[in-house]
């Protein structure tokens, strides 16, 4: 059996349109056939919400919008279909809220309850209805704008109040005072003159003040390696101290100064030969007529040479008594 053209062309735009079908809702996020988790709620206003528009918990997209119908024909009652991914366990006391988004599309959101039973596929959520973003800021500005009102109203009987009151004389008090406010706003205008002529880029202190910081930082730029290598002798300088044995060494000093101590004490003390030597005086007075004696004796040695060696067979023996002081040239040769 040969199929004509025709009928193969007719069979393929009938296929080209259901798989376009088909795919255009896949896209818009439904299915031909209503399989899955499904839950529904109702509104008096959707707020624009449209089919495929995200469902959130926590942030999480946990489906997306699946059908949009009117339950009655007064359009009181609008149900929506949720298509959720996956089961997640909602409480059925949990509320869905449509929030509205000022530059992209509206969606909506879930919060959890706290029972301890879970919606099951079919149920209804319960709505909560919240104003919009704009709703919210008029709100929010309804009471400002009453007390706005209130005070404008104040002000204005206060204003009233101070026209009938003011005679002439305040008035020229007043213009008194605008004068001087004048007068003070022109001093304020010199001194923002001055503060400009300091903010002067060629002649202003505070630029010159920058210059000499600009001028410092270089030379620090400049000596950048001079001053590397400064903090370099005294990093190993600081290496070398915290390596030494400080503490061994002080000890040391320590145990010197008290050997010193020791060795001082004993010398000042009488007990011992060094001790005697400096403090007792007697000690000096032997020595000194001991040295006065030999220098008896080596004058009388060298005076009287025979009387103490006689070396020629036929001289003559000395006679003459010992000496009994030193003579005077021995005695000054000693105190030299």
């Amino acid at each position: 059996m040969k199929i004509s053209n025709e009928t193969k062309v007719g069979a393929l735009t009938a296929i080209a349109i259901t798989l376009l079908i088909l795919g255009y809702n896949f896209i818009r996020g439904k299915t031909l056939f209503k399989t899955g988790h499904y839950i529904f709620a109702k509104y008096k206003d959707t707020k624009q919400i449209m089919v495929s528009n995200p469902v959130y918990i926590n942030g999480f997209q946990v489906g997306a919008v699946f059908e949009i119908e009117n339950s009655d024909k007064s359009l009181s009652s609008i149900l929506v279909t949720i298509k959720l991914k996956d089961y997640y366990m909602i409480p059925d006391n949990s509320t869905a809220i449509i929030r509205e988004s000022m530059l992209g599309t509206p969606s909506i959101e879930i919060k959890l309850g706290n029972s301890q039973k879970g919606m099951l596929t079919g149920d209804t959520i319960a709505t909560v209805s919240e104003p919009g973003m704009i709703g919210e800021v008029v709100n929010k500005l309804e009471p400002v704008a009453d007390q706005l009102k209130h005070t404008l109203s104040s002000l204005d009987n206060i204003l009233k109040n101070i026209n009938g009151v003011f005679d002439p004389s305040t008035k020229n008090n007043l213009q008194s005072v605008v004068a001087n406010l004048n007068a003070t706003t022109a001093t304020l205008v010199g001194s923002a003159s001055s503060i400009e002529k300091m903010l002067n880029q060629q002649s202003g202190s505070i630029t010159q003040s920058m210059n000499n910081v600009n001028s410092f930082t270089k030379n620090l730029a400049d000596n950048n390696e001079k001053l590397s290598r400064t903090m370099t002798n005294v990093e190993k300088t600081t290496a070398q101290l915290s390596q030494a044995d400080i503490n061994g060494s002080v000890a040391q000093l320590k145990l010197a100064l008290e050997k010193l101590n020791s060795v001082l004490a004993k010398a000042d003390s009488q007990d011992g030969s060094l001790g005697k030597l400096l403090n007792d005086k007697s000690l000096y007075n032997n020595l000194n007529n001991s040295i006065h004696s030999a220098n008896i004796l080596l004058d009388d040695f060298r005076v009287h040479p025979k009387r103490y060696v006689q070396l020629s067979v036929f001289g003559k023996k000395d006679k003459s008594g010992p000496l009994m002081a030193p003579i005077n040239d021995s005695t000054k040769l000693i105190q030299k």
